[in-house]
Parts: structure tokens; C-alpha cells; sequence
């Protein structure tokens, strides 16, 4: 019943969006926050807004309902997601909005520095800051985002095209808009 569930709601965002066209907000509400949530946080940082991919919505689908199946977090391999960067997030079912899973990212930024990546945190691991940094990542274009849900938890995943976190690129916040 509940794999049920939670394949029908993952298949909603990702759908939803889909038939809204390449680039263009998605129809779910749920979806749109999502999206709303990285273009605030992009729009402080200095850098142009994400549109929304439905074909990214749709691979993110696919891997949140592996999790959700599996009850762990673990990254796709990168040849399975064709390259894009990837954001993994898991909460309790039902319990978090969209915006909230998006501030556990943009929450790292308390450890960002400006720099070369990945030189690029204050406690000298990039990893610290990686789920934001790819958030606000300068050359990103796009985002689709998906959430799986099983017994206990729900599973975002969302996935940034072309990816962030480049080896000897540098990333500074540029002025706010």
C-alpha cells in the first residue's frame, strides 16, 4: 500500500512537470516550491535562476523510489544520471514542505568561502558545503527535483544540469540582484 502511495505522489511532481514542457514551472505546487526555493537562494548569490527540467524531474523520480525502496541515502552512480550533479535529501514522511528540504542545502552556507573548487570551505572539506554549492552553482542552467516516500520516510533527490562542483573552477557570490 504504501510503495503505492508513494509511487503514485513521486510520479505526480515528475509528471506534472512534464507535461508542462522542457524549461517552463511546473504545474505541482509542491514542485514549484521546490524551484522557488533554489532561485531565492541563486537570486542572493548573483547567479541566474534554474528553469525547471522535467526530464530531470523524471530520472530524479526514478532514483528517489530506489531509495525509498532501499531505506538508505546513497548518490546514483554518475554514468546513471548521464553527468548531472545530484542532491539527495531524507526526512520523515509527510513531515517537511518542499522549501524546508531545500534550506537543509542552503543551510551549508555557513561554511562557503569564495574560491577555487574545491578549496571552497571554511573547514577545508568541499564536501561540507557541496549540497549548497551546487545549488548556486554559476554554469547550472537547470533542476528537476522528485520525492519517494516509504513507511517511515520520504526521500528527495534533486538533479542540476550541466553539474556544479568542478575541480579548479572558481565560485564567489556575486552581488545580490
Amino acid at each position: 500500500m504504501h510503495k503505492t502511495i508513494a509511487t503514485l505522489a513521486a510520479l505526480a511532481i515528475a509528471g506534472a512537470a512534464a507535461a508542462n514542457g522542457e524549461g517552463e514551472r511546473p504545474a505541482n505546487r509542491f514542485a514549484a516550491e521546490l524551484l522557488d526555493s533554489h532561485n531565492a537562494e541563486r537570486v542572493q548569490f548573483g547567479v541566474p535562476p534554474l528553469a525547471w527540467s522535467p526530464k530531470l524531474a523524471r530520472e530524479a523520480q526514478q532514483w528517489a523510489q530506489v531509495l525509498a525502496s532501499e531505506g538508505r541515502m546513497r548518490h546514483a552512480p554518475n554514468d546513471e544520471r548521464g553527468g548531472a550533479g545530484e542532491n539527495l535529501w531524507m526526512g520523515s514522511a509527510g513531515a517537511y514542505p518542499a522549501r524546508f528540504m531545500v534550506e537543509a542545502f542552503i543551510e551549508e552556507k555557513r561554511a562557503f568561502r569564495p574560491g577555487t573548487f574545491p578549496n571552497i570551505a571554511t573547514t577545508g572539506n568541499w564536501r561540507d558545503v557541496g549540497h549548497y554549492t551546487q545549488v548556486v552553482w554559476p554554469g547550472t542552467r537547470e533542476v528537476g527535483c522528485a520525492v519517494a516516500r516509504n513507511a517511515r520516510d520520504d526521500f528527495l533527490v534533486c538533479r542540476y544540469w550541466p553539474a556544479g562542483n568542478t575541480h579548479g573552477v572558481e565560485i564567489r557570490r556575486l552581488a545580490a540582484r
